[in-house]
C-alpha cells in the first residue's frame, strides 16, 4: 500500500494501555492511524454493544466509554469513516483458538469491522507465565518493548496483505505473537485450536469458574497439533490466522425431518 493508508485502530485493553501505544507508533510509518479505543479497560467483553456512548477527544483520535464493538461501529460510520483497514490491539494475552473467537474484545473488533466490509487485524501478545505464578492477567506488567515482534508482525501484514490479496480470501486476520525472548520471528500461518477446557466449582451460592487452558500451557501441556494456533506460540513463532465472520450454515437430513414432521401431531 502507499502511505496515503488510513487505518482505524482500536483494542480492548484501553487506549492508555502500552500495547495500543506500540502498535500505534508502529503503524502510523505506514500512513494516518486514527484512535477509536475504550477509554478503560473492556477485555473478554466479546461483541457487547452499546446504544449510547460518551466520546472524548484524545492526543491519538478518540476515547469512548464503551466497548470495542461500540468502538467500532462509532468509527466506521462517525469518527473514522472509510478506512482502508481496521486494527485492534496490541492485546496482552494471547487470543488464541476456536473459543477465545467470541469472547474477546480484541478478535470482536476486527469481526465487527468484517461485518462492515472493512478488512481486519487482531492483535495479541502472548506472554509465557511460569506454573506457579498465579497473577492474574491485570496484574501483570507487560511494557512497551515487550510487544516489539507483535508490532512489527502486524505492520508487515498491513503493509503487505493487500498487494497480496490477502483479503480476497479472508475477512480478517488473527494474530499472535510472543514476547521477544520466546518468538523464533518467523510467521506461521494457522487455523484456531479446538482444546477447551473450562471447569467450575459452586461454593455458598457462588459459582468460580475456571480457564484451565491458560495453566496447562505454562505447565508446557499443550496437546494441539502442528498447524493449529497454540501450538505455533508455544514453539516461539507468530501465529496468522486468515478467517471469516459470518457463521456457516448446514443443512442436514436429521434436523430437516424434524422440520417436515413439526406439524404431523
Amino acid at each position: 500500500m502507499d502511505d496515503d493508508l488510513d487505518i482505524l485502530l482500536t483494542n480492548d485493553d484501553g487506549i492508555e494501555s502500552p500495547g495500543f501505544r506500540a502498535l500505534h507508533d508502529s503503524l502510523s510509518e505506514l500512513g494516518d492511524v486514527t484512535a477509536v479505543a475504550p477509554a478503560t479497560d473492556q477485555s473478554a467483553v466479546g461483541r457487547a454493544i452499546s446504544s449510547r456512548v460518551d466520546i472524548a477527544e484524545h492526543e491519538l483520535g478518540y476515547a469512548i466509554e464503551g466497548t470495542p464493538a461500540d468502538c467500532v461501529v462509532a468509527g466506521l460510520q462517525a469518527l473514522c469513516p472509510n478506512p482502508d483497514l481496521v486494527v485492534s490491539g496490541c492485546n496482552k494475552g494471547a487470543n488464541l483458538g476456536h473459543y477465545v473467537l467470541g469472547r474477546s474484545g480484541t478478535v470482536s473488533a476486527a469481526v465487527e469491522a468484517a461485518f462492515f466490509g472493512v478488512p481486519a487485524i487482531a492483535a495479541s501478545l502472548y506472554v509465557p507465565l511460569d506454573p506457579d505464578d498465579d497473577r492474574e492477567w491485570a496484574d501483570v506488567d507487560v511494557p512497551k518493548a515487550k510487544y516489539r515482534e507483535a508490532t512489527r508482525a502486524t505492520t508487515y501484514l498491513v503493509k503487505h496483505a493487500f498487494g497480496a490479496g490477502v483479503f480476497d480470501h479472508a475477512d480478517y486476520l488473527n494474530l499472535n505473537a510472543p514476547v521477544p525472548e520466546h518468538c523464533t520471528g518467523e510467521i506461521e500461518i494457522t487455523r484456531p485450536s479446538h482444546m477447551y477446557d473450562m471447569d467450575a466449582t459452586v461454593d455458598n451460592g457462588i459459582a468460580s469458574l475456571h480457564d484451565r487452558v491458560w495453566e496447562r500451557m505454562a505447565a508446557g501441556d499443550v496437546p494441539d497439533p502442528d498447524g493449529t494456533d497454540r501450538r505455533a506460540v508455544v514453539d516461539g513463532h507468530v501465529s496468522v490466522s486468515p478467517l471469516t465472520a459470518p457463521h456457516t450454515t448446514e443443512h442436514h437430513e436429521a434436523l430437516d425431518a424434524l422440520a417436515e414432521t413439526y406439524n404431523a401431531d
